[in-house]
């Protein structure tokens, strides 16, 4: 017996009598389509292609012909549990498609003027259809289900006596949505048709999502005499939707999160006054995330090799890496990011390497390991590379500022260093003079003798890339400008260290470098050897800088001249200009900028002006 007292047997085939009299009211022609086969065709059907009666079993190709062309890919495409309405180039008919587990159904819709009601769909075609079907009675108290078909038993788990004469609200529970139960019970109190997807219930309890289309059947007098409803188990699709939208929400929160963290920790690089300063402020914008328990900067001692601490924020070990397989070892031995579990934690370390000299290395220590997939390392692996370039530029300045500085001697014989290629191609001796800061590069200048300007351009022109520009040309002494894809002093001042003297002769260049005495040497020193090998480091040396050195005195004295001005002053000197008798005449240092001559003696004056007042005010102002 159901919850009206009415048996299984008889009763329901009166139930299903009466779903097949509804439905002739609403149904067009259905074809019901299986493993490549018809399954099921109605009278409706049979007239409309017309088709023998019992065509089950037959290729829908020899029934539908053309039709079944334009359906077949739509079939194969479509998700089970998905439905979907094909527009046909038949103009008689539209195709509305329900996708099920063994199958699809296709009830076409007429796309022009109603058909009569002699159209009828039989009850096989309701039994065996793949999409849940259900059939409601509203003349009945509380709008009772008269009729389910199979599917709608296989799709819910309730069998059909545990169906009919319930309110379909049974399927709904915990996560049906209210906003939606509420549209469809005011489409029904308005007797117009509604789609929807909600959350229903097997009877197993398990949840799934249905996608229900619930429509008004009317009597030859208008007047409504069902409701028929249509299930498809979404499931599959809706998770997938609710996936995209759950990342897309969690993508949305990463990069506004990381958009801050970014634009902070670039303001506090290029806000902080020093080294030290910037490490701090790194560090605590970085333990302001709510994932991250602790940070540090950490750097190798250049006595003992052993990772010592800079600077920390949060909770930090008082010894945090004392294993030689911790992360931040294994970051600095491998030059890449290394993530590990550390206790209950997770870290993440990275270097901070800045043109080949290291720096130290960042490490953060966080409870949520998403903060150190794939996106966590990118982020902080771009962060660590803004980090180093930050401590680099602290490093430079204090280079050009700081009097305690360690001197270091070395010999190369690599010929990727300009002067020491062309001092074996040429025979000549090449003596670094200073260098020229222009756009897209830095050029060097160098004395050369030994060799003619003639010779010394024949030998540039034939080693790869290196760019040999004529300055002046006194035959037994001359002065050139090398440039190229590899400049030693860039190079070196990229790194914080400044070239003082370089002397290259028979293919070997002796070169003199100074690097602040608290800055890591050891570093700068390994990574000329990697850069050039074969460099011998002849000797190591600290001392005092006294007062302003040469290059310290003619770099302030360049950011005084403009570049026409530097120039003249340049060859104008190295020309002999000043000496007398004039071996070069103004006239020809003109030519040799491109100027006319009066135009080279305004540059020069003005230069001349700008070199002594650069250099009895800086004698005034040390008195």
């Amino acid at each position: 017996m159901d919850e009206t007292g009415t048996e299984r047997g008889n009763g329901g085939a009166g139930e299903a009598s009466a779903a097949t009299a509804a439905l002739e009211r609403i149904v067009d022609p259905v074809v019901a389509v299986a493993d490549g086969t018809i399954t099921y065709l109605n009278a409706a059907a049979a007239e409309a292609f017309d088709a023998p009666a019992e065509a089950s079993g037959r290729s829908p190709a020899d029934v539908l012909g053309t039709t079944w062309e334009r359906l077949e890919p739509i079939v194969d495409e479509t998700a089970v549990g998905a439905a979907r309405t094909v527009s046909l180039a038949d103009d008689r008919f539209d195709a509305r498609l329900h996708r099920g587990v063994d199958g699809a159904t296709i009830t076409f819709v007429p796309d022009g003027p109603a058909r009569d009601d002699d159209e009828i769909l039989k009850g096989r075609a309701v039994a065996e259809t793949p999409v849940g079907v259900a059939i409601s009675d509203p003349a009945r108290e509380d709008n009772p289900l008269i009729y389910v078909n199979d599917a709608f038993e296989r799709t819910t788990g309730y069998p059909f006596d545990e169906v009919v004469g319930r309110n379909c609200r049974f399927l709904q529970g915990e996560a049906s949505d209210p906003e939606t139960v509420d549209e469809m019970r005011e489409a029904i109190d308005d007797d117009r048709p509604v789609t929807v997807e909600l959350v229903n219930y097997r009877k197993d309890g398990t949840p799934f999502w249905n996608e229900v289309t619930l429509a008004p059947m009317y009597d030859d007098d208008g007047e409504v005499t069902n409701y028929v409803g249509f299930q498809n188990d979404v499931t599959a699709r809706k998770e997938a939707e609710l996936e995209v939208e759950r990342h897309r929400d969690e993508l949305e929160s990463v990069l506004e999160r990381v958009e801050g963290l970014i634009q902070d920790v670039t303001t506090a690089i290029a806000g902080a006054a020093s080294r030290s300063e910037l490490e701090v402020a790194v560090c605590d914008r970085f333990v302001d995330e709510p994932t991250v328990e602790g940070v540090w900067i950490g750097e190798r001692s250049p006595a003992t090799g052993a990772l010592e601490p800079r600077a920390s924020a949060g909770d930090v070990p008082e010894s945090p890496a004392e294993a030689d397989d911790h992360p931040a070892v294994v970051a600095l031995e491998d030059g890449e990011l290394t993530v590990g579990a550390v206790g209950d934690t997770a870290v993440a370390a990275v270097p901070l390497s800045y043109s080949g000299v290291e720096y130290g290395v960042l490490v953060v220590r966080t409870t949520d390991e998403d903060d150190v997939d794939d996106r966590g390392e990118v982020i902080l692996s771009a962060l660590a590379r803004a980090i180093a370039s930050g401590i680099n530029a602290r490093e430079s300045s204090r280079m050009l500022a700081t009097d305690a500085v360690v001197a270091v001697d070395l010999e190369l014989v690599d010929h990727d260093v300009a002067p020491v290629a062309l001092s074996a191609a040429a025979d000549c001796t090449l003596e670094y003079r200073r260098s020229v800061h222009r756009t897209g590069g830095t050029a060097s200048l160098y004395s050369a003798t030994g060799a003619t300007m003639d010779d010394l351009v024949a030998a540039a022109a034939d080693l790869e890339d290196l760019d040999l520009v004529p300055i002046v040309d006194r035959g037994d002494s001359s002065l050139v400008e090398l440039s190229g894809d590899d400049n030693v002093v860039e190079w070196l001042s990229d790194r914080g260290a400044v070239a003082r003297t370089i002397r290259a002769e028979d293919g070997r260049a002796r070169l003199t470098l100074e690097v602040p005495r608290s800055a890591n040497v050891r570093a700068v020193i390994e990574a000329v050897e990697e850069r050039y090998p074969e460099t011998d480091v002849v000797s190591f040396r600290q001392r005092e800088r006294d007062g302003e050195t040469r290059q310290e005195f003619a770099a302030r004295l360049e950011a005084e001249l403009t570049e026409r001005q530097l120039a003249a002053l340049q060859r104008a000197y190295l020309g002999g200009y000043f000496e007398w008798p004039r071996p070069t005449t103004g006239e020809e240092l003109a030519q040799s900028m491109g100027v006319s001559r009066p135009t080279f003696h305004e540059h020069l004056r003005t230069a001349e002006a700008k070199l002594c007042g650069a250099f009895f005010d800086g004698e005034h102002g040390d008195e």
